[in-house]
């Protein structure tokens, strides 16, 4: 093994190589693939501009492919002393090409991570898009489902008004699509290469960056070369604010499925499959991956902090805290994207309790739909109707089926508006 940057035979401190080294190893395993893609793109841009012969490039090309299949089949690692992605693909192609393979960092550096960092977020965001549309289906399916059954909304934790099941699990549906138009604008503000910025101060060479960004398949060029380096940290914060919308989406589900599958609300039954025991009690059914799901929205909010954290006040250029800023976003976008499974898995056995759900519903609920009644029929004021209903509202109405049904306003119980929903699923890819 070479270090990229050893110029004698001095030896680093092991402790120092380790400390700064840390995980990194680890994490540039996930980069590993678009580094690849990235030193293919850099070696034709070299051959472009007489920099590598034709030959050159055609050797670097095929030898960068037996390295994809060489990772692909698990050969390839990285240790602590090749520090990172870079060192073991140059020192690959240097040991294949000899003296052909050391030109493949001509006007790069090691600080341009940000192109493969660029290129796995851009990747993970499409990814995340679709997934999101594809829950949304899920639970657009359900709503259509269980549109009439009858649930409470709540309002402070109270019962509020009569709501039923569809209208609560259409509210998903729009709040992921609404996610994943998000993460399409994250992917589009994020959609800029950094590549042929080098150590961001960029190079002597007249690198021909456009080539490569389109090579790269970029929309287009992050121009100013310091910016590059200076908006490490801003780009990474932005693709975990997208993570961060999805999670709160699929908390607040898990959090409601935790309270309205429990023996005091018995709203939704749920497959056993899908719970863990008790070591103690042999009667409890706990939703567990709700629970962790719940805690996990903390972690990836956490972890956005921890980026920004990272990120703020270091001096313009390269800062290698910004090594730092990977675990928190590989983290993250493995949580988010086995959340958005679990949650699929659990409405897969999820079903209404109508009989119990029924039986909860308390005659307070419907004060404000006798307010309103006496409004639209009676025509008296709405203030003095307010307060009339709560003398009137002593019994439930039997036909519950025709209250959800009267709450006709858009989004509202009676008219959920799935058809507009569903044109927006089928606007999108998933």
């Amino acid at each position: 093994m070479t270090k990229l940057w050893k110029k004698n035979e001095e030896k680093l401190h092991p402790a120092v190589e380790q400390y700064t080294v840390a995980t990194d190893p680890v994490f540039d395993m996930q980069l590993m693939p678009f580094d690849i893609l990235v030193c293919k793109a850099h070696a034709k841009g070299l051959k472009n501009i007489g920099i590598l012969t034709t030959e050159e490039s055609n050797q670097i090309q095929d030898t960068l492919k037996l390295l994809e299949k060489d990772f692909a089949e698990g050969k390839i690692q990285i240790a602590t002393a090749d520090e990172d992605s870079h060192t073991v693909i140059e020192n690959y192609l240097v040991e294949k090409l000899g003296d052909t393979g050391k030109k493949i960092h001509t006007g790069r550096s090691r600080n341009e991570v940000t192109v493969a960092m660029r290129l796995y977020m851009k990747s993970n965001l499409k990814n995340l898009q679709n997934e999101s549309v594809a829950l949304a289906d899920v639970f657009i399916k359900m709503a259509e489902k269980y549109e009439k059954v009858p649930m409470p909304g709540y309002s402070h934790t109270q019962q509020a008004m009569l709501s039923s099941a569809g209208h609560y699990f259409s509210a998903f549906t729009e709040s992921l699509l609404d996610d994943s138009d998000f993460t399409a604008l994250t992917a589009k503000h994020i959609d800029k290469s950094p590549l042929g910025s080098a150590a961001g101060f960029g190079v002597a060479i007249p690198l021909d960056r456009e080539f490569t960004a389109k090579e790269l398949g970029f929309s287009g060029v992050q121009v100013n070369s310091l910016y590059c380096q200076n908006s490490r940290g801003k780009f990474e914060s932005v693709y975990m604010e997208a993570l961060a919308q999805v999670m709160l989406t699929l908390g607040k589900f898990a959090n409601d499925m935790i309270l309205f599958t429990s023996q005091e609300f018995d709203f939704f039954a749920v497959d056993e499959s899908l719970t863990t025991g008790s070591s103690m009690m042999p009667h409890k059914h706990n939703l567990d991956v709700m629970e962790i799901l719940r805690g996990n929205v903390s972690v990836v909010i956490a972890n956005q902090l921890m980026v920004k954290d990272i990120a703020k006040n270091l001096i313009s250029g390269y800062n290698r805290d910004g090594q730092l800023m990977k675990k928190p976003v590989f983290e993250s976008t493995k949580i988010v994207a086995d959340s958005l499974e679990v949650v699929g898995l659990l409405l897969s056995g999820l079903t209404p309790k109508e009989v119990s759900i029924k039986a909860k519903i308390t005659p307070g609920i419907f004060t404000a739909d006798i307010a309103n009644k006496l409004v639209t029929e009676k025509g008296v004021p709405f203030r003095d109707a307010y307060k009339q209903a709560a003398e009137l509202a002593s019994d439930k109405p039997t036909d519950l089926a025709k209250n959800i049904a009267s709450k006709i306003s858009l989004g509202a119980p009676g008219n959920l508006g799935l058809k507009e929903l569903k044109k927006r699923i089928q606007t999108k890819t998933f």
